[in-house]
C-alpha cells in the first residue's frame, strides 16, 4: 500500500526530521555530541550529495527500566534523492518472515525484528537489503524511552481510539484522550488487543509521532530543541558519523519537499508455534523498485529466500483461508506469547 503526500510523520523518519531541526535552527555541536554517530565513514554516498538510503529502526530497549538489546519493533527503509527532491519511505511488518543475514553457513529464516537481536544494527541492514533487493548505506536507531522523551517534551499529545488499550499497568479507554509520555509509550507499543496487530500499532504510533512533529514546527518548541536533545540524544545511534549529519541537512532537507510512504501488508501463517506475516513477492517487487528508482537504480527482479519459499507455496497464496506456509525446513525458531 502507497500513500502519496505525507499526511503524518511515519515511524523513526522522526529522528532525522529532529536531528534537521537541531541542526538547521542551531548549529550547536554539543546537540550533535550527544547523538551515539559512527566513529568512521561506512558510505560515502552522502559525502558527494548523491541519492543516499537509510534503515531506520525504532527498538525496544530503552523504556520500562529495560537495558538489553531488545528487538526492532518499527522496521523503515528511506531513500532520498536531493536532486529530484524526493523521498520515499517503506514500513515492514515486524514479523516478516525473512533470512536473517549472519555468516553462517546454513540459511535461517525468522521474524525480521529478531535481526536486531541476532546482530544488532549490522544484521538488520543486511536482512533488510537482501530482503528488499536495495543497497543501505546507513542505519539509524532510536529506542522507545525516546518516544516518553518527546512526548512529555511538547506537553503531550490528544489520541483518539475506538478499543481500550493496556499495557504495562496502562490503560487508555475508548474514546478521546490527552496522554503523557508514559501513557503514550504504551498506546504505541500494544499489539495483542488490537483485531489489527502489528498494522494497527503501527497507526497509533503514526498518530502520536505526527502531533510531536507539529507541535516540534511551531516557534515555543523550536527554541527549546537544544534541551530536548539532552534528554533524546543519548537514545540516538547511528553509524552517520558527526559531519555527515550536518552534511545530511545541509544537502537533503529539500527531500522533504515531497515525501512518499508505504506499507508493507503481508497474509498472517502459523509457523513453528507462532504467527508470522508473509509478504507476496509482487509487493515486495514494488517496494523494492519504489525506493531503487529513488536511488537513480534500475529494477531487479527479487531472487532470494523470500520469493523462492514464495514460489514453493502456492497452496498458501491460492487459498484465501490457509495459514500453512511451508519453510522448507529452513526455521527452527519457536516463540512463546512473551515475544512482544
Amino acid at each position: 500500500m502507497i500513500r502519496r503526500n505525507l499526511k503524518f510523520a511515519s515511524g523513526i523518519i522522526l529522528t532525522i526530521l529532529v536531528i534537521g531541526l537541531i541542526i538547521a535552527k542551531y548549529t550547536e555541536n554539543k546537540a550533535v555530541n550527544t547523538i551515539k554517530t559512527g566513529s568512521s565513514a561506512v558510505s560515502n554516498q552522502i559525502n558527494h550529495s548523491q541519492p543516499i538510503s537509510f534503515l531506520l529502526l525504532g527498538v525496544d530497549t530503552g523504556s520500562d527500566g529495560r537495558i538489553d538489546r531488545g528487538l526492532s519493533d518499527s522496521m523503515m527503509v528511506a531513500t532520498m534523492n536531493p536532486k529530484a527532491k524526493k523521498t520515499v519511505v517503506y514500513s515492514i511488518p515486524r514479523d516478516s518472515l525473512a533470512e536473517i543475514m549472519t555468516n553462517s553457513d546454513k540459511a535461517n529464516v525468522q521474524k525480521i525484528n529478531a535481526a536486531y537481536e541476532v546482530g544488532k544494527s549490522s544484521v538488520a541492514k543486511k536482512t533488510v537489503s537482501a530482503f528488499l533487493g536495495v543497497p543501505l548505506n546507513y542505519n539509524v536507531t532510536i529506542d522507545m524511552g525516546a518516544l516518553k522523551e518527546l512526548v512529555d517534551f511538547v506537553g503531550g499529545v490528544t489520541v483518539k481510539t475506538d478499543i481500550d488499550v493496556s499495557f504495562d499497568n496502562q490503560t487508555i479507554t475508548k474514546g478521546t484522550h490527552h496522554i503523557n509520555g508514559k501513557e503514550a509509550l504504551a498506546y504505541t507499543r500494544m499489539r495483542y488487543q488490537d483485531p489489527r496487530g502489528d498494522y494497527g500499532r503501527q497507526l497509533r504510533q503514526q498518530e502520536v509521532l505526527k502531533q510531536v512533529v507539529d507541535k516540534l514546527r511551531t516557534p515555543p518548541y523550536l527554541i527549546k530543541i537544544p534541551d530536548l536533545m539532552n534528554k533524546l540524544g543519548s537514545h540516538i545511534n547511528t553509524d552517520l558519523t558527526a559531519q555527515q549529519i550536518e552534511k545530511l541537512v545541509k544537502a537533503y532537507h529539500q527531500c522533504s519537499q515531497h515525501v512518499v510512504t508505504g506499507q508493507l501488508i503481508g497474509r498472517g501463517a502459523w509457523i513453528n508455534g507462532s504467527s508470522y506475516q508473509i509478504i507476496a513477492t509482487d509487493k515486495l517487487q514494488a517496494a523494492s523498485n519504489q525506493l531503487r528508482n529513488n536511488l537513480g537504480l534500475a529494477p531487479k527482479t527479487l531472487d532470494n529466500t523470500e520469493t523462492r519459499l514464495n514460489q514453493l507455496n502456492d497452496a498458501f497464496f491460492n487459498n484465501a483461508n490457509s495459514t500453512t506456509y511451508n519453510t522448507n525446513g529452513l526455521d527452527s525458531t519457536y516463540y512463546t506469547n512473551n515475544t512482544h
